[in-house]
């Protein structure tokens, strides 16, 4: 291979070596969190959405109610969740993740996904009604509404419970609140109108959040904040950018309205989890995004359309909300058999989501069948090996081909001697009569950085890597191998460095120095370039990658690890059977040598 290719090569892979580079050894800051922000929070909510898309907010009350977390409550028990419904506002207010702990230690605390207000980081989901025609604005339930029960003592998916309110107006409010087995509720919001005259008001649906998450990551490769879908076209704003909207004059706060025709739905999303509302999705609603900044509280709402009710009539209105962890199989189905449109573009796929997408979606059936996420790890590593393996497969032969003309190249380099444009032409009519394509070589790197980037998408997004045990020491593939030089992978008795630590990076695990070696033995197919600047950069270039990939993902690491394998097994096997046998020991033994020093008089002749 010709010096302009190699240095083509190496622009690709220092270049994607420089970016990772910068992100592990200087990642964003952490945004500070101040953990005083909402124990004084009043008990006082901001506005609620206003039921004309013209007219200002309306007002809070001005006489603060009775805190969520005092209200009267009923429990929720499903194989997901533990939690209550504070009767205050019908505000699910209190959810833990019972399937999930916050590290993969037994004792650990159960993740806990919703809080009440007077909590840190309070964060709710609240249900009510807005006043048009005939209804005063008092007269219709609120967030801080005080519920009763009418039926029902405990939300399970067996049992159903239902809030009732009379605004002693003549219009009756309930809502029918039940949970599936998995992670989503549904709320019928129904007003019947006991009075003799027409009435109308506007449903919504709202999550308020008080503050940033104490655990945003803050990573430029994960979004955390706003999630919305509006008639097929995804949003995504990050919590800081909320903080950044304009003064909508309708709302009195910072805010952006979008109206979606037909279908849609809109939520916070997490690292991991996700809170969402989901009206019908045939029909039209408003979806608002706000955030209050005197009280640095984030409010998402989905505001539907006028009902109308007539003297004796009833009507209801259903709305979901999805609440629980991103998990890629229940998503899926909500969106394929319970009609929510796009609800799987809710997980942050990147960029390279016609990758990331496919990729993911073979690891996890994968998993399904072969039960560890280790072992599906290397043999999707197998299959898109298979599956890029035409273009190997020319990329090696080439590869070969380019060797079988060293001599003839360097016959040329002798002949042209300076000339550098007679060198280049004399290269290409070369290439031309023994038809090799020079830029063969350079497609597996070229291939495997959007393969990579998008692995690396997968394993740092998706919940089925969180936790996920392979073998002995690897208990958290999502995270860095736990094993250290420091204490000589655990045969000596003190503990190894604090991940994220700087002696943590120097002092790497058995994953990174598996990788680190994978890469050198790769390396040694071919003989060393004979350009010093060159050889330098290839030497070192495995042992920069073993440190710089050290703190990443073990199932990042591990992929890699069986990619080095395999492309080292592919290549020499193609090699061979073109009548090139790499020299591997041979180019080994050559680098390990020490070079003899130059004498300077001889070469110049003294």
């Amino acid at each position: 291979m010709d010096d302009q290719n190699k240095n083509l090569i190496m622009a690709t892979v220092l270049s994607f070596s420089v970016i990772m580079a910068w992100t592990v050894l200087f990642p964003p800051e952490d945004l500070p969190v101040d953990p005083a922000t909402d124990a004084t929070v009043s008990a006082a909510d901001p506005a609620v959405p206003s039921s004309d898309p013209t007219a200002p907010a309306a007002t809070t009350p001005t006489e603060a109610p009775e805190p969520a977390a005092e209200a009267p409550r009923i429990a929720i028990e499903t194989g997901e969740f533990s939690g209550s419904l504070s009767l205050q506002g019908g505000r699910i207010d209190d959810l833990a993740l019972t399937q999930y702990r916050d590290t993969i230690d037994e004792d650990a605390d159960i993740v806990q996904l919703l809080r009440p207000v007077g909590e840190t980081g309070a964060y709710f989901a609240t249900f009510g009604w807005t006043a048009t025609d005939g209804i005063e604005a008092t007269a219709v339930p609120g967030p801080d509404t005080l519920w009763s029960i009418e039926s029902g003592d405990t939300l399970t998916p067996e049992s159903p419970v239902t809030l009732v309110w009379d605004n002693e107006a003549g219009q009756i409010f309930r809502t029918a609140v039940s949970v599936d087995d998995e992670f989503m509720f549904t709320f019928d919001q129904s007003v019947e109108n006991t009075s003799g005259a027409t009435v109308a008001a506007r449903p919504y649906g709202l999550l308020r959040r008080h503050g940033m998450p104490t655990d945003l990551k803050n990573f430029f490769i994960l979004h955390e904040g706003l999630v919305r879908m509006t008639d097929g076209e995804l949003q995504e704003t990050g919590y800081d950018d909320i903080q950044d909207y304009d003064v909508d004059p309708r709302e009195r706060t910072q805010a952006e309205r979008i109206e979606a025709t037909t279908s849609g739905w809109i939520g916070y999303t997490d690292h991991y989890w996700m809170t969402t509302l989901i009206p019908d999705q045939s029909a039209p609603f408003r979806s608002t995004s706000k955030y209050f900044d005197s009280r640095d509280l984030f409010q998402a709402e989905a505001v539907m359309g006028i009902e109308t009710i007539a003297p004796g009539d009833t009507v209801t209105v259903t709305t979901r909300l999805f609440a629980g962890a991103k998990e890629w199989e229940a998503i899926r189905n909500y969106e394929d058999d319970d009609g929510v449109g796009g609800f799987l573009d809710s997980i942050d796929w990147g960029w390279f989501f016609f990758l990331t997408k496919p990729i993911f979606a073979l690891l996890h059936y994968l998993n399904v069948y072969i039960g560890n996420m280790g072992w599906s790890i290397l043999s999707l590593t197998v299959i898109l090996k298979i599956i890029v393996l035409p273009l190997a497969y020319k990329s090696y032969v080439s590869m070969a081909r380019m060797k079988e003309l060293q001599p003839e190249m360097e016959k040329l380099k002798e002949r042209a001697g300076e000339d550098k444009q007679a060198m280049q032409q004399g290269m290409m009519k070369l290439y031309k009569d023994n038809k090799v394509n020079p830029a063969a070589g350079c497609l597996p790197i070229l291939l495997q950085i959007p393969i990579f980037f998008s692995l690396y998408k997968v394993i740092f997004v998706t919940i089925e890597l969180r936790h996920a045990p392979w073998i002995g020491w690897i208990k958290d593939l999502s995270s860095p191998d736990p094993s250290s030089l420091a204490n000589l992978f655990g045969l000596f008795p003190w503990a190894a460095p604090e991940p994220g630590s700087i002696l943590a990076l120097i002092m790497i695990g058995i994953l990174p120095i598996a990788l680190g070696i994978s890469m050198w033995l790769q390396q040694k197919l071919n003989p060393a370039p004979t350009d010093p600047t060159q050889q330098m950069i290839f030497a070192w270039m495995p042992w920069v990658f073993m440190f710089m990939l050290g703190s990443f993902a073990s199932g990042l690491v591990l992929y890699w690890i069986a990619n080095n394998v395999i492309t080292f097994i592919q290549q020499y096997t193609i090699m061979r059977s073109h009548g090139s046998k790499p020299d591997v020991f041979g180019n080994i033994k050559q680098s390990l040598a020490r070079k003899k020093p130059v004498d300077l008089d001889k070469k110049e002749g003294k």
